[in-house]
């Protein structure tokens, strides 16, 4: 695994400075919001002893994010925000003053604001843009590529989204999704940032600090470690800019599919690295190419480590979890960072180099429960000795969706 084509040693992080990506007050005006919203509350830190003793680590904290505003997503704290950030902002700009969010929503002011939200998903962040269009009142477009699979399109579309599906990959909706919003007046609500788009991924960012707050607040000790799953960046970004200013000696270690490692790529050349291809994994809501150039603002020199995770082991998580004497739900793009995880186990080049031992508090995040419970269902099912063959025909299969080619459409 110290392979350099799977793992990079982020060697400017020893040096990185730990100012505060975010603001103090922001912190705290983004807890009073979410914590407003119908449904809030805290979501479940649950102790995987029996993981621990598998990774050959003292403890492992998992943060359960299955249940989060019953969307089945971390997710549901960020695009979620960003939209009611957008909502307060365009009746300040209406009315010429700050309306509290409580009153935006009690008197379903949203629907007057002249808003149309869009963006483009592997299936997460779209339901939390939809369902924050939902509660607000607003026209929603959810664009999604070739390997969403139909259980994803449905939940967005029960939430009363318009979901347009784009041959190719995620990068691929992502274009088509800023196209149409600017032929047709709408706005992208997008988890990556580029140049001269930064402010709404910011937001996105800043919602992720909720959950991150629970955690400090739960954790019945210092976190030394936390293995992260990476598709853009945002949510990892948030992560270590979190961490930086309130648990500064916590190492964040960003793991991302083999096929799809953008970021990994990106910190071994010290620079962006824009992938091609079909991207495909069994992770798929962690199958992106081109990383958010925010998000890598902060990772290139607050992140510790970046490393990859085999499809089978994300695979292993899931089952692991699911085979518990206290089951816990957690979907296959939720356990990469279990996966990253249990690839330190037997390798002791790599533990020394993460200064991972017996003593560490490990902290992963299950950024989504059974989001697909058909291949959930089937995953679970699995004899141990069938996952290999299943992941290999999986990615075959996805690589073959993939490779169609993107055709530009217009509304109708």
């Amino acid at each position: 695994m110290t392979d350099p084509q799977s793992f990079h040693l982020n060697d400017r992080v020893q040096g990185a400075h730990a100012a505060s990506f975010f603001e103090p007050a922001d912190l705290a005006m983004v807890q009073r919001d979410i914590a407003s919203w119908p449904g809030y509350a805290p979501t479940p830190l649950v102790s995987l002893d029996d993981v621990a003793r598998a990774a050959g680590v003292g403890s492992v904290l998992y943060k359960d994010e299955g249940g989060r505003f019953g969307l089945g997503s971390f997710k549901a704290l960020g695009g979620s925000y960003a939209v009611q950030r957008l909502v307060a902002k365009n009746l300040r700009e209406a009315t010429g003053r700050d309306i509290p969010v409580d009153d935006i929503m009690a008197g379903k002011l949203g629907a007057d604001c002249g808003l149309t939200v869009a963006c483009a998903t592997d299936g997460n962040h779209g339901r939390s843009v939809a369902w924050a269009a939902q509660l607000f009142g607003l026209p929603c477009f959810i664009y999604v590529h070739a390997n969403v699979s139909l259980p994803r399109q449905r939940a967005l579309e029960a939430l009363g989204a318009t979901v347009v599906r784009v041959d190719g990959v995620y990068d691929d909706a992502v274009r088509r999704a800023d196209e149409d919003a600017k032929k047709n007046g709408w706005t992208v609500v997008s988890d990556t940032s580029y140049p001269g788009y930064t402010d709404i991924p910011a937001d996105v960012m800043l919602g992720y600090t909720v959950m991150l707050d629970e955690i400090l607040a739960q954790a019945p000790q210092p976190i030394t470690h936390v293995f992260v799953q990476c598709g853009v960046g945002a949510m990892p970004a948030a992560v270590c800019a979190y961490l930086a200013a309130k648990s500064p000696a916590t190492r964040t270690i960003v793991v991302e599919p083999e096929r799809a490692a953008c970021l990994l790529r990106s910190a071994q050349r010290g620079d962006i690295v824009n992938l091609e291809g079909d991207m495909a994994t069994i992770m798929a809501g962690l199958a992106c190419g081109h990383p958010s150039q925010l998000a890598w603002k902060v990772l290139h020199d607050k992140a510790f480590a970046f490393m990859t995770a085999p499809e089978e082991l994300a695979v292993r998580g899931v089952r692991m979890l699911a085979k518990r004497a206290e089951p816990v739900v957690a979907g296959e793009t939720g356990t990469a960072g279990l996966a990253g995880l249990l690839a330190t186990a037997d390798d002791e080049a790599l533990r020394r180099a993460l200064q991972l031992d017996a003593s560490s508090v490990v902290l992963l995040i299950g950024t989504e429960g059974a989001t697909d419970p058909e291949l959930y269902a089937r995953l679970v099912a699995l004899d141990d000795d069938d996952v290999p063959a299943f992941c290999s025909e999986f990615v075959k299969n996805a690589q073959q969706q993939a490779r169609k080619k993107p055709q530009t459409r217009e509304h109708a």
